[in-house]
């Protein structure tokens, strides 16, 4: 029987080759460790060296310190007084009824309306005070009724007593009883007047042409003599009014010229000057009160709103303005820092005053010098700095607060008005 041989397998050992010698194994072990090693070692040598380099050497003391700075601006300094006060209208009254108690029957305004004078605002059910009102009248005239025959009888009584058909008593008492019903009938007509004046209460005209600002009643509503059914103003014209202290009289004489800002206007500054000044202060308060005028003929200043009163007083002094931010006040003084040749001076200076933004500094500040605004809290007599100029705002060019920022007296808080 014939038998097929199949090719030796090239993957099957063979079996006459010598296995690897255990030596050559051992030898590449170390090697490979050798190697990773060096490389490990390598790397942390890399590292080590690249953060060595990164290591500031120069202590950070002695390196100039980042500033920003301005220039002192040469500008005059003037005093102003800012007060609080309220813009009032020049004409305000409560409308209701002063004499009856009523339900009210119709109002016929709404706050903003503008109205003329003797316009019906508002009527009451008085049907009580008109039917009182007829019953007086109809008793006055049946007074006037016997008291005019009375009259008529004394006067034919006078003309018998001189032919002796009557007697002077019945005379003279004919003639007083004329007169006991001519002072009943005057008392009637006084009844009359005032029981008209109750009846005219119940309708609630306008007192002055002006607009109406608080409707405070409704129909259906019981009022009493005294309440409010209305609030009518005029405020064609509007008086500012405001309180300062006796130490400020002489700085509001009147004609003395103010700056109001009007809050309620969008800090809308009106020029205006002082109208009248009470000639006496509070008693309790030590305040004197001050109005000023303005006009508001096209309404658009609403009353019983803030408006913030200045006045500048004094004369104008030399000064030196620098921004609040480069300084610290302490009582009369401020301390701030000056860079003369990259090196940082703290120095004192009185200080004239705020306005804004801006502190005015005594003179003795020369105008031009380079003070520090940003990075000062960092910074000690002495420490060398690395400046930059800002530019000043422009409002500081001038030595005036920024538009829209009102000025306060330097020292002491707005005042309040007292009650008007």
């Amino acid at each position: 029987m014939e038998k097929t041989l199949s090719p030796p397998d090239s993957n099957l050992p063979d079996a006459g080759a010598a296995p690897p010698h255990p030596a050559s194994r051992s030898r590449v072990v170390p090697i490979v460790i050798v190697a990773g090693a060096a490389v490990v070692l390598g790397a942390v040598a890399l590292l080590m060296h690249r953060a060595e380099s990164q290591v500031n050497k120069v202590a950070m003391a002695s390196a100039p310190k980042p500033v920003t700075t301005v220039r002192a601006i040469d500008a005059t300094y003037r005093t102003m007084h800012t007060y609080v006060g309220t813009l009032r209208p020049w004409v305000e009254a409560n409308v209701g009824p002063q004499f009856v108690s009523a339900y009210v029957d119709t109002v016929l305004v709404r706050p903003g309306a503008v109205v003329k004078r003797n316009e019906v605002l508002a009527t009451l059910d008085c049907r009580n005070a008109s039917a009182s009102s007829l019953a007086v009248a109809a008793e006055a005239r049946a007074i006037d009724a016997r008291q005019k025959a009375i009259a008529d009888e004394s006067a034919r009584v006078q003309s018998l007593l001189d032919g002796g058909f009557v007697s002077p008593n019945e005379a003279e008492q004919k003639e007083a009883q004329s007169a006991s019903e001519q002072a009943q009938l005057s008392a009637q007509k006084a009844k009359l007047a005032s029981t008209t004046l109750a009846v005219d209460d119940c309708i609630l005209r306008a007192p002055f042409d002006g607009e109406v600002s608080v409707r405070s009643i409704d129909p259906g509503a019981f009022v009493r003599p005294g309440t409010s059914v209305v609030t009518l103003v005029d405020r064609n014209t509007v008086r500012t009014t405001f309180d300062v202290p006796e130490s400020d009289f002489e700085a509001v004489a009147p004609k003395s010229q103010v700056s109001i800002a009007i809050l309620a206007a969008g800090n809308r500054a009106i020029t205006g000057a002082i109208a009248r000044r009470a000639p006496a202060a509070d008693p309790d308060t030590r305040t004197v009160h001050v109005e000023v005028d303005l006009d508001n003929a096209d309404r658009s200043i609403p009353v019983n709103t803030t408006g913030v009163v200045s006045i500048r007083v004094g004369q104008p002094r030399p000064a030196s303005a620098v921004p609040l931010t480069a300084v610290s006040i302490s009582g009369p003084d401020a301390s701030l820092f000056i860079v003369e040749n990259g090196i940082a001076h703290k120095r004192r200076f009185p200080v004239l005053g705020e306005e804004g933004s801006m502190a005015y500094l005594d003179p003795v500040l020369k105008p031009g010098s380079r003070v520090v605004t940003e990075g000062r809290s960092l910074l000690s007599e002495g420490d060398g700095v690395a400046a930059t100029d800002a530019p000043p705002p422009a409002a500081l060019s001038s030595g005036e607060p920024p538009a829209g920022a009102p000025p306060r007296k330097e020292g002491a808080p707005p005042r309040k008005e007292g009650a008007p």
